[in-house]
């Protein structure tokens, strides 16, 4: 039995980055109560996908700061997800893995 199990190469993601963990939570208590996702990006983040509706595209592993790979790579698929780096704090949906 076959039991080696195919770890993604790429994955694709939307972010927001913000200064401070409160208004993060905030975001994804926004996002759980259903507001878009691209809506808040491109009120909030203040990375230049904001105007991209905070999404990053697809990218390979290890493109990305260690913490926010890990997510991308590791984390559920659609649920927002909160991540510290040393650019802030993120929230992040991981669309989907290849």
């Amino acid at each position: 039995m076959n039991t080696s199990i195919i770890m993604a190469k790429t994955a694709a993601a939307l972010h927001i980055l913000v200064k401070h963990q409160t208004q993060a939570e905030d975001i994804i208590k926004q996002l759980n109560k259903g507001a878009k996702f691209d809506v808040l990006a491109k009120k909030h983040s203040s990375c230049p996908s904001a105007k991209n509706g905070g999404n990053l595209g697809e990218f390979k592993k290890g493109q990305m700061v260690p913490q926010f790979d890990k997510v991308c790579f590791n984390g559920e698929l659609i649920t927002p997800h909160l991540v510290k780096t040393k650019f802030g704090w993120h929230v992040v949906k991981v669309l989907y893995r290849t």
